[in-house]
């Protein structure tokens, strides 16, 4: 029998030929081209506005409404423009989503470089759209594409996702001098978007041309907030992006307002940005190992809480300390991302996964930013915002624990076990 079985597995096993074998590498040496330059891309028109934002006030005029309004488009856009990812997929399939998603960002990012306030505030809604929708999209892109090799495949897409703000962060107000204005600054960084809807398109055609002839099943993502496994994961990813955007968006500030200088704030900003790039792929490599998952996750989650609990009652002198471990925390982001890649039993599953989470997560995640700004203004400092953060941190223990349970195995009854 054992041997009949290893010859009938035999022509299942058997390589390609050697042009369909060469297709294929093509196929997935186009991919990783394209998961480069889309993370590149994920997060540097978020951290390269926000360098500008200051000089574009000065120079476009726009008043105190407008100035907090810009930064909280990009999570509004992933909350709403993300939630019709599920139905673009079904309907254009992964592949043609995403080149549609990445057409979007490169038009908003070219149009932030029209010095006028109107352009910088539609071109922002558009960029972050199109970046919402490819923010979802990703990891259904990397289940089909790199299906064995997930973890693998999402660790470099949140390496040069991190690389990618980080570089640009650091560039592009030089970049900006250069230019001699701050908003074609800003629509310089629209380049990059091109240059990865010209490195996505080869698979976008090779995703057409071997399109199933029917569409896929539709399958609404809200339904599965009902389940165990989309209520913890929109869970899991909203905590973390909550923590995220309300550190990333006050941290600076609040170094400054404690006694540090603008200059060193924004060295221990960049500090921060900088540890997260290793921090996730070690947290990735730990949590890859068997049994590892809930260790990789308590890890991560201890980091964010000792950094939160550090800028609450350390002095402003260990700084570095903080922006290390908050940027150790930031480590979660791929982790989650795996948990929704491996998720789901076919790609429209993962796709509808992905949807609610980032739906549900960036919406909600827009009150940490807020909320921390409302009760610094309100109480004059940052003990009640911070106290609060470190609640937040604390609960995502919890979530992680919950959501890296393992599954229950049912037992035999006493009568199956004879």
């Amino acid at each position: 029998m054992a041997s009949s079985t290893a010859a009938s597995a035999h022509p299942n096993t058997a390589p390609p030929p050697g042009p369909e074998r060469g297709r294929q590498r093509g196929v997935v040496a186009a991919g990783i081209v394209a998961i480069v330059l889309i993370g590149l891309n994920l997060r540097g028109g978020i951290t390269g506005g926000a360098a500008l934002l200051h000089d574009l006030q000065e120079m476009l005029g726009y008043g105190p409404l407008v100035a907090a309004l810009i930064p909280s488009i990009p999570t509004l856009c992933f909350a709403v423009a993300g939630a019709t990812t599920s139905w673009l997929t079904r309907h254009l399939g992964v592949e043609k989503a995403i080149l549609l998603s990445l057409v979007l960002l490169a038009a908003g990012l070219l149009l932030r470089g029209v010095p006028s306030t109107g352009m910088l505030l539609a071109g922002t809604v558009i960029g972050m759209s199109g970046l919402a929708v490819c923010n979802v999209a990703m990891p259904s892109f990397i289940r089909t594409h790199f299906a064995d090799r997930i973890s693998l495949a999402t660790a470099l897409y949140t390496l040069t996702m991190t690389t990618g703000a980080t570089a640009v962060a650091a560039l592009i107000v030089p970049v900006a001098q250069q230019l001699g204005s701050p908003s074609a600054g800003m629509g310089s960084i629209g380049i990059l978007a091109v240059c990865a809807c010209l490195g996505f398109l080869p698979i976008a055609l090779h995703a057409h041309r071997n399109a199933p002839a029917d569409k896929a099943a539709r399958l609404s993502p809200w339904s599965l907030l009902r389940t165990r496994t989309g209520l913890l994961l929109t869970l899991g990813f909203t905590v973390q992006a909550l923590l995220a955007y309300a550190v990333m968006s006050w941290f600076p500030y609040m170094l400054v307002t404690l006694g540090l200088t603008a200059a060193q704030a924004g060295l221990m900003f960049g500090l921060m940005q900088l540890v997260s790039v290793p921090a996730g792929m070690v947290v990735l490599a730990i949590g890859s190992r068997p049994r590892m998952l809930r260790p990789a996750f308590y890890l991560v989650t201890l980091a964010t809480v000792l950094g939160v609990l550090a800028m609450l009652v350390l002095p402003v002198t260990w700084a570095p300390l903080t922006a290390v471990l908050l940027g150790f925390g930031f480590g979660i982001f791929p982790l989650v991302t795996v948990m929704i890649g491996r998720s789901g039993g076919s790609t429209a599953e993962t796709t509808a996964l992905s949807t609610v989470a980032q739906s549900v997560g960036y919406l909600l995640a827009t009150l940490g930013p807020f909320g921390m700004g409302l009760l610094h203004s309100a109480t004059g400092t940052w003990t009640l915002p911070l106290i609060l953060l470190l609640a937040v941190a604390v609960g995502q223990v919890a979530v992680g624990h919950l959501l890296t349970a393992r599954p229950k195995v049912p037992q035999p009854a006493d009568g199956a076990q004879r």
